[in-house]
């Protein structure tokens, strides 16, 4: 059975960076898509960036891109976020997802297993 976790998620200040890992289990790591989204109280789930773990080939929603980085680890099978220069509109509760499904790679109805979430806070 596919397990995701998620770690790597605190407090910052406005211009600071943070690193999320997401490590996955029970997939072959090669032919999933691998997603990080975020939930902020109140909004809906929404799309950061994914990666497809075949060639590593990124995606990111225009509010990520330039800022944050998806970066994989096929030995570990795991997969990063790199966050720089963080926004108070970035915090968020911020989730790990995989799915074998290649249609709306940002959509999270693509993904069928996800993570508990880790916390994201930035302060202004």
């Amino acid at each position: 059975q596919a397990r995701v976790v998620e770690s790597g998620g605190g407090s910052v200040q406005a211009g600071g960076s943070l690193r999320l890992s997401c490590s996955a289990s029970g997939y072959a790591f090669g032919t999933a898509y691998m997603g990080w989204f975020r939930q902020a109280p109140g909004k809906e789930r929404e799309g950061v960036a994914a990666i497809y773990t075949a060639d590593g080939s990124p995606f990111y929603a225009g509010s990520a891109r330039g800022r944050f980085t998806i970066s994989q680890d096929s030995a570990k099978k795991t997969v990063y976020l790199q966050m720089n220069s963080l926004k108070p509109e970035d915090t968020a509760m911020y989730y790990c997802a995989a799915g074998l499904g290649d249609s709306g790679v940002l959509n999270p109805e693509m993904y069928t297993d996800w993570g508990q979430g880790t916390q994201v806070t930035v302060s202004s």
